[in-house]
């Protein structure tokens, strides 16, 4: 049984948090995506941009 690591991935638009985080849930990246894109703006933008650098900041970058 593999374990799971989260990630940064190299399928990447911006940084690759939001592919990493569909590769580690199996969603489609698109999907993920859509779903950043709402919550960006449900919380008024700056609080998800902040939680946003701070994933890309923790995250490690992943090979794949």
């Amino acid at each position: 049984m593999s374990k799971k690591v989260l990630m940064r991935s190299s399928n990447a638009m911006i940084a690759g948090v939001c592919a990493g985080l569909a590769e580690y849930f199996d969603v489609d990246t698109t999907l993920m995506r859509i779903i950043a894109a709402i919550f960006l703006f449900a919380t008024g933008l700056l609080p998800f941009t902040v939680v946003y650098f701070v994933m890309m900041i923790i995250m490690p970058k992943g090979d794949r």
